[in-house]
């Protein structure tokens, strides 16, 4: 898939009414964010169902999304592609997914990682070999959903997925290797926490070793996060690490993850000293 060259409105007001449409109709990709939200779902699936010849399916799951507690973009995103796994089981129907997998569109694309991460038949091994071709999409919001779709999946066969994943970390992809500790953050953005990973961060110190100096900032950021996420529950872990790193590793993309990991534990330390000192 092409890059993209576009450049996004800054709030969803300032979205041509040609853009959005185009969108909508799933014939060009979000440029940021803004676009991403901005994107009437429902409009979409319509479109999608209407052109390949399957508006059948669309009733169903809509119904899904109205009986929702919460409708926000996620939910609604979720809903969407776990009704279409459900609609192309019962209708034996494995072209739909063939199509969405390679649209256009990426919020379409978000709804087959869903297809994948809902499908109850497939293990964890062949949900994640599914799910790596998204792993490594070149739009950021099909990358996003590719790891919050199977975060449950990796949580509930999290020490398999850990083994499975330390593979990645040599891939020559840098969304691939960053999907490695992205999707296991102990405690993550918008996602269900890992409370093993929070506790025991030792269990991913193979992947976490096999990136302390990975070339693409990408990548280093995800690191850096990881291992912040894991000072909030075990400091000592990360101090000692970091300090261990600081030894073997002194690169500057070391000393960058290395920055990014200890600014909680500084923030919190700096904090402390200004009590004391108050006091």
């Amino acid at each position: 898939m092409e890059d993209i060259k576009r450049k996004g409105a800054r709030s969803a007001k300032d979205i041509p009414a040609s853009v959005l449409e185009q969108l909508n109709k799933g014939e060009i990709e979000t440029a940021n964010l803004v676009e991403w939200l901005a994107v009437n779902q429902t409009t979409l699936l319509g479109n999608l169902l209407k052109e390949s010849n399957r508006i059948q399916y669309l009733e169903p799951i809509l119904t899904d999304i109205r009986n929702l507690k919460k409708q926000t973009v996620n939910t609604i995103n979720e809903t969407i592609g776990t009704g279409i796994l459900t609609e192309s089981i019962l209708n034996n129907d494995s072209d739909i997914l063939s199509i969405m997998a390679r649209h256009k569109s990426d919020v379409v694309r978000c709804w087959f990682a869903y297809t994948i991460g809902k499908n109850q038949e497939l293990k964890i091994k062949a949900i994640l070999k599914e799910m790596q071709f998204l792993s490594a999409d070149k739009h950021f919001g099909v990358r996003e959903i590719s790891w919050l779709a199977i975060r449950s999946n990796i949580i509930n066969n999290l020490e398999e997925s850990l083994e499975i994943l330390l593979e990645w970390t040599f891939s020559e992809d840098e969304n691939i290797r960053r999907f490695a500790t992205e999707a296991t953050r102990p405690r993550g953005v918008w996602c269900e926490h890992i409370q093993k990973l929070k506790q025991e961060p030792e269990l991913a110190l193979k992947i976490l070793n096999s990136l302390k100096s990975d070339p693409s900032k990408y990548v280093q950021d995800s690191v850096g996060n990881w291992l912040n996420d894991a000072s909030k529950t075990r400091p000592d872990f990360v101090k000692d690490l970091c300090e261990k790193w600081e030894k073997q590793s002194p690169t500057k993309e070391t000393l960058y993850i290395i920055k990014k990991a200890l600014r909680t534990i500084k923030n919190n330390l700096l904090y402390n000293f200004d009590i004391v000192f108050i006091q």
